[in-house]
């Protein structure tokens, strides 16, 4: 599915935890993909933390040269600890106002680890999706099989009639920064392209 930009700078949207403690191999996958955002010129939003796998992303895609907006709720600044030395750090009322800026600002979603507040970002934009609100693609970054038992949800969900076979489509799973980003429609993803 190729992404539909809309404005002059593709952005992708990034929906991930903000605890410390997580496998090593969710926050070697944070790195990775904000360097490889910023590699290819792609601007970076997420939940704008400077803790957890959020932290790490962003340091990796500014390190890189990359443009980053972070967008937090004036509540969460201390206790998620917003990023300071982002391009932009959005602050906004709640969560669901956190929610519908980063989406507006960006032309497609890319979903690691996280906890419910990662489901939560993740499910709402897919029924967004479902209702015709938005053609902006999702992908689930299933690295360490993380994501394994939410994809068997979703294919039982589809083989009991719950979730239309058009509508499971709309969330794509992958399980390396490159397949992640090769899943929107471009062949030129590899370190170095673009």
């Amino acid at each position: 599915m190729a992404i539909k930009r809309h404005d002059a700078k593709l952005r992708i949207c990034v929906f991930c935890g903000s605890r410390s403690s997580v496998d090593v191999r969710y926050q070697e996958a944070a790195a990775e993909l904000g360097g490889a955002l910023a590699d290819h010129g792609i601007g970076l939003v997420y939940g704008g933390s400077a803790a957890g796998l959020m932290g790490i992303l962003a340091n990796a895609a500014l390190e890189h040269g990359g443009s980053v907006t972070g967008v937090v709720p004036q509540f969460l600044v201390k206790t998620e600890t917003a990023h300071e030395a982002l391009t932009e750090l959005r602050t906004v009322t709640s969560l669901a106002e956190r929610k519908s800026t980063m989406s507006d600002l960006s032309d497609a979603f890319i979903v690691m680890p996280g906890g419910f507040g990662t489901m939560d970002e993740m499910f709402e934009v897919l029924c967004e999706a479902q209702l015709g609100l938005h053609s902006k693609p999702c992908v689930l970054l299933n690295v360490g099989n993380f994501f394994q038992h939410l994809i068997a949800f979703l294919d039982h969900a589809t083989s009991q009639g719950l979730i239309g076979i058009s509508h499971r489509a709309l969330v794509m799973d992958a399980v390396s920064v490159c397949e992640t980003l090769a899943k929107f429609g471009s062949s030129d993803w590899q370190p170095g392209g673009m």
